[in-house]
């Protein structure tokens, strides 16, 4: 369902302590619902490739890093992403498609992400074991306040929300004067001008996406200070 996952979990270990056997099946129902989750984006990525990457950041809130995060720490870690990407927020989304691109075989998508999800699960309901307590005074709470619970519940979603578009606006105000536009750099080519085109997509997304910007020099931010240093400083930089 379209909910955090992670106070499911923690309502379902709270539970346990009441009939131990309820957290078995709670483990083994969430490690299943992630698997079948997972291995449909997995199956999406591998067939959409990219695509599939594009759709699911034009629904983040934070759409120009939520793949790049991805793709770097999918280049430094590999297939061990799956592991660890459950516990950061973001990437849990994104790794199953990327690694279905990128042509990991199901198999081995199986065994590193029912390990995450075994993970992750069991984590979520071992915390909900050890804080029972308060989790049943927070029921108790909530069921107290009734609907103006949820009130406040969608109100301080609604605010986090307008928060991270207010702030990716300012961020994309602060970069209008700097801006060029696709016509633009092409008319620059043309023209003689020569100006010095900086590729910094990762490598993941270079493989994946396939296209290539005439005479754009590929850099990897690992090695950006590097390159910074090379650049002649008498020409125009588009990146």
């Amino acid at each position: 369902m379209p909910i955090p996952a992670l106070p499911v979990l923690l309502f379902a270990g709270a539970k346990a302590i009441d009939e131990p056997v309820y957290g078995v099946y709670a483990l083994a129902l969430s490690i299943l619902a992630c698997t079948l989750g997972d291995l449909a984006w997995f199956w999406a990525g591998r067939r959409y490739g990219y695509r599939v990457l594009k759709l699911l950041c034009r629904v983040s809130l934070s759409p120009d890093s939520c793949v790049r995060q991805t793709e770097t720490t999918y280049e430094r870690r590999g297939v061990a992403t799956l592991v660890v990407a459950k516990f950061v927020p973001g990437l849990a989304t994104v790794a199953p498609p990327v690694a279905g691109a990128l042509g990991l075989k199901t198999s081995s998508f199986l065994l590193f992400n029912g390990a995450g999800a075994t993970l992750y699960s069991g984590a979520g309901l071992i915390l909900g074991l050890l804080f029972h307590g308060q989790i049943d005074w927070l029921l108790d709470r909530l069921a107290a306040l009734g609907g103006r619970a949820l009130l406040v519940i969608v109100a301080l979603l609604a605010l986090y929300v307008a928060y991270r578009w207010w702030d990716r606006w300012r961020f994309l105000r602060s970069l209008r004067t700097a801006r060029i536009g696709v016509d633009e750099l092409y008319e620059m080519m043309n023209r003689g001008d020569d100006p010095i085109v900086l590729d910094v997509r990762s490598r993941t997304h270079r493989e994946l996406d396939g296209r290539r910007i005439p005479g754009a020099r590929p850099v990897d931010l690992d090695d950006l200070e590097r390159t910074l240093a090379e650049i002649p400083r008498d020409r125009d930089v588009v990146v």
